[in-house]
């Protein structure tokens, strides 16, 4: 794997200083590149669609709720603030992909649905996000898979607590 000339100049860095485990530090580099890679390829994915991640997610929540969805719970179910939701839906209302709709029972309540066009996105950009995803682990075995999801982990066993 190539790493960022950034890392390389970190590693070299290291090395001259003779830090404990370099190797530690190249797998860390190697993590943030492969990631960075992926969120790249996807980015790259999504947008002829008119789609970053955060409205492939909605989309994604949107397509499994037939009967929409409130605001605020889509903004739970994908982790992220209300204002947020409140720009992503702007840009898929633009883009015609769903539209908010007035609960009969109190109108000042809305509940989130996708259009026709929402639901045809949504088959579409799931089959080939899917294809995408196996794809990058199509080189490895189901025991590799395993021991993967089981290394990374443990890696993850010694991170922090999550930001609020």
């Amino acid at each position: 794997m190539q790493l960022a000339q950034k890392y390389n100049a970190l590693l070299d860095e290291a090395q001259r200083c003779g830090m404990p485990d370099v190797t530690g530090i190249r797998l860390c580099f190697q993590t943030l590149t492969l990631a960075a890679g992926i969120d790249r390829d996807c980015a790259r994915l999504l947008a002829p669609h008119g789609l970053s991640e955060g409205r492939f997610v909605l989309l994604f929540l949107l397509d499994a709720a037939p009967d929409g969805l409130a605001p605020n719970t889509l903004a739970e179910r994908a982790g992220v603030t209300r204002a947020t939701v409140t720009g992503l839906l702007d840009g898929l209302e633009r883009e015609g992909l769903a539209a908010r709709h007035a609960e009969a029972g109190d109108r000042r309540a809305l509940r989130i649905r996708l259009t026709g066009k929402g639901q045809q996105v949504a088959q579409q950009v799931f089959a080939q996000h899917s294809r995408w995803i196996a794809g990058l682990y199509a080189g490895l075995s189901a025991s590799e898979r395993q021991q993967l999801a089981q290394l990374l982990d443990k890696v993850a066993r010694n991170l922090g607590p999550p930001a609020p």
